[in-house]
């Protein structure tokens, strides 16, 4: 049995304008809940068992996947009472693995799509005899990140914090192949960070960290610019996922969504059920959930439509987050990185983000 672990947040402030109760790892990307794509790649690359640590509301995510069959998985979940931090919510769901102590485990960040080669990864591992195997992708700039440089026979050296000039541009890309007795040795019941403590741990008593680079597609979603860009590159076919629907040209339309003739859909679009685009509207590379409606002439770029909102005639939405039952009237503006609460409702013609008089 191969097992592993995902370690899914909360709501996600900076998605939260899309609802006030459902976590980000559940919002849909590329027409299923965006966890969907991670349990769905976790499963291709050989994982049998996985538990979800949550950190908020455990019974969505259960009644959404319930024990995992449908995706081939046999699924646990737990939650956090309070935050324990990177490492603490791992040593918090031990006792629902079944590995031996010398066994691997995968873990896996559920902020993270990727498409690096998780069976290279885990291999890595065992010829190595490492005790971690952390995932690497390089950056063109590394400031925003910790770096993790290493030797030449890729061991890592060291964890370095967000530095002005860093040393590398490799990165942490938030998958690792642990050792189950190192996830035991994690103190239970306190904050613990994998990053700061951990990690340096293991590298002062001498244990080997191995690192696995990949050069694979790799994205952080923490933003909403982030997370429509993945969303179109899973239905462009950038980024791999066994749990895309099947897409036809470069848009994502599922069943029940109605598109005018003329409109627009294009820069991998996905279009939920229950949507409505009108005529002469153009649908770029944008989310829109379940039952959004989108009037005539509307241009929506790079942006997420929570489910129920109407964006009236005329309007544009340029990388602009649009909340659940949101109204947004006739001839409104709205550019970067705008969001609208969940139910607002904003008048005809009340903004506008053009220079121009």
């Amino acid at each position: 049995m191969t097992e592993a672990i995902m370690v899914v947040g909360g709501l996600g402030t900076r998605l939260r304008p899309l609802t006030e109760t459902t976590p980000k790892a559940l919002i849909p990307c590329a027409g299923v809940p965006f966890v969907t794509h991670l349990l769905a790649r976790a499963r291709a690359a050989g994982v049998d068992h996985l538990v979800l640590a949550t950190s908020y509301q455990a019974e969505l995510f259960s009644r959404e996947f319930g024990d995992g069959g449908k995706l081939g998985l046999e699924l646990s979940y737990v939650t956090e009472e309070s935050p324990l931090g990177t490492g603490g919510a791992l040593r918090n769901v031990t006792d629902r693995l079944r590995s031996g102590p010398d066994d691997p485990v995968l873990v896996f960040n559920g902020d993270i799509l990727s498409g690096h080669d998780i069976g290279a990864q885990l291999a890595t591992h065992r010829a190595t005899g490492a005790e971690v195997t952390l995932h690497l992708t390089e950056v063109a700039d590394a400031r925003a990140y910790g770096c993790v440089p290493t030797d030449p026979s890729g061991r890592v050296t060291a964890f370095l914090e967000k530095l002005p000039e860093p040393v590398t541009n490799q990165i942490n890309a938030g998958c690792y192949v642990f050792g189950r007795r190192v996830l035991d040795e994690i103190p239970a019941g306190q904050v613990v960070s994998v990053e700061r403590e951990t990690f340096p741990g293991l590298l002062a008593r001498g244990a080997r960290v191995q690192a696995y680079l990949d050069s694979a597609y790799w994205l952080d979603v923490g933003t909403p610019a982030a997370f429509v860009r993945g969303s179109a590159d899973l239905v462009l076919g950038r980024a791999p996922s066994p749990a895309v629907p099947p897409v036809d040209g470069e848009a994502l339309v599922l069943p029940g969504a109605q598109v005018a003739a003329d409109a627009k859909l294009g820069g991998g679009a996905c279009l939920g059920t229950r949507v409505r685009v009108g005529a002469g509207a153009q649908v770029d590379g944008s989310v829109l959930l379940d039952g959004a409606v989108v009037e005539e002439g509307a241009v929506i770029r790079a942006s997420i439509v929570g489910a129920g909102a109407r964006i009236g005639r005329g309007s544009v939405l340029d990388e602009a987050v649009v909340g659940t039952g949101a109204v947004i009237g006739a001839g409104n503006e709205l550019r970067s990185g705008v969001r609208v609460w969940t139910g607002a409702v904003l008048a005809d013609r009340a903004i506008r983000f053009s220079s121009d008089v």
